[in-house]
């Protein structure tokens, strides 16, 4: 047990020591998703911070799965703070990409199936240049994010109940119902944003690359995926019982999953 909350202590410096590569592998692992602007020391040093942050908060065993949940966790939402801090558009860009799930969602319940990308463009009163600008611009917009899950304003408040209830934030993805969700609404897309979700997630090329076996640009690569994006978002997050799948629960009910 490390009681103790204080760097200096030698058993907190050996578990630095020791998690150090776990902090490398998840730094190289998003770098591998972000533009080749986004340094992978600047993702290591953040998460670096999250770790150390992560085990001076840690109060209990030191050892097992919980723990290494945790502490990658933490470590892994240091590095995606550092991101938006650089990144003054990040809470924009998601007000706008609200904006159009919306219309997304509203065009899908009108004419039953996905809308294209003009029929959305024209549902903002955008133009289509001006639309495939903002999906382009918002190519780190993410599936499910901790305000999906928690529904809390600050990452650590969700991380901090996820710990105390023993619970690895992202066990939410492995419930059944949510995969069958997930699954039907991939196969709803059309092939081409199919293709790049499995180049992109599946084979783990980068943006360029995609773009390269599929013979577009980088640029249209990313308002597919973006595009996509936000209709999976609107399919799996469309209603409260859906949303309820998201939401943390108790150890108990996990081993029912």
């Amino acid at each position: 047990m490390v009681k103790k909350q204080d760097i200096s202590d030698p058993r907190i410096q050996q578990l630095i020591e020791d998690k150090t590569p776990l902090i490398e592998k998840i730094a190289y692992k998003l770098a591998r998703r972000l533009p080749v602007s986004v340094e992978y020391n600047d993702l290591f040093q953040d998460g670096l911070l999250g770790l150390i942050d992560g085990i001076l908060r840690w109060t209990r065993e030191t050892t097992g799965q919980h723990f290494e949940n945790y502490v990658a966790q933490r470590a892994h939402g240091a590095m995606l703070d550092g991101l938006r801090a650089v990144d003054p558009g990040t809470r924009q860009i998601r007000t706008v990409m609200r904006r159009v799930e919306a219309a997304i969602q509203q065009l899908g319940h009108q004419w039953g199936r996905h809308p294209h990308e003009s029929e959305v463009a024209q549902a903002l009163d955008l133009e289509i240049a001006q639309y495939q600008r903002i999906l382009q611009d918002a190519h780190g917009y993410t599936l499910i994010s901790l305000e999906d899950l928690g529904g809390a304003a600050e990452s650590d408040a969700y991380l901090e109940q996820c710990a105390s209830r023993e619970e690895d934030p992202l066990a939410v993805l492995q419930r059944s119902a949510l995969r069958q969700v997930l699954t039907k609404s991939i196969g709803a897309l059309p092939e081409q944003k199919q293709e790049v979700l499995r180049l992109y997630y599946a084979e783990e090329l980068k943006m360029h690359e995609v773009g390269s076996a599929m013979g577009i640009s980088e640029a249209r690569v990313s308002q597919l995926h973006t595009q996509a994006i936000a209709q999976l978002r609107v399919d799996m997050l469309g209603g409260e019982e859906r949303a309820a799948l998201l939401k943390p629960r108790t150890r108990p009910r996990i081993a029912s999953l």
